[in-house]
């Protein structure tokens, strides 16, 4: 070998131990990079499951709390009627048929006033056209006085809570 092909072997052996050195460099960096993206993972898989565990303990909070709203929603309605039931009591105690009229009275105007209160109101119906929403016809009858369709007669009050027809007025109506 000529000192010219030695030198240019040494270079070419000192640009790849460069190039080896540069990519052991880089290498070392990703490898670097890698650990630190593992670790970000790791910490996002944590907040993830801990999201995850506190939804959970969310969920089951808001079912528990669901569930007492409905066992006692009737709560305040049922305080209510207690006071009616005690005055029912109260009344069969009276010895007086005007006291016990009176006090029935009084105990079918707090029911009344109960009932209002909570959103529950009668259906009209004698007079009313006859509406196949709110009455239930048992019967028709020939009437002069009233006209074809509209109701003769209440058998039974019918009753709505808010805009829903808890029962249905049951009527006669009128077939001309």
């Amino acid at each position: 070998m000529t000192d010219e092909n030695k030198t240019e072997t040494e270079v070419e052996t000192i640009d790849f131990e460069e190039k080896i050195e540069e990519l052991e460099k880089e290498l070392a960096q990703k490898d670097e990079e890698i650990e630190k993206l593992k670790d970000e993972t790791q910490e996002y898989i944590g907040l993830s499951q801990r999201l995850q565990a506190d939804f959970e303990n969310f969920k089951k909070i808001t079912d528990k709390r669901n569930k007492d709203l409905i066992k006692f929603a009737n709560e305040n309605v049922i305080k209510e009627f207690l006071d009616c039931y005690e005055d029912f009591g109260r009344a069969l105690e009276t010895e007086n048929d005007e006291d016990l009229r009176k006090g029935i009275e009084l105990i079918y105007n707090k029911f009344s006033d109960v009932l209002a209160k909570e959103g529950v109101s009668e259906i009209p119906a004698k007079g009313e056209k006859f509406d196949l929403n709110k009455h239930e016809a048992l019967m028709v009858q020939e009437s002069d006085d009233v006209e074809n369709g509209y109701i003769i007669e209440e058998l039974m009050k019918g009753y709505m809570y808010k805009d829903k027809v808890l029962k249905y007025s049951k009527v006669i109506v009128c077939k001309k």
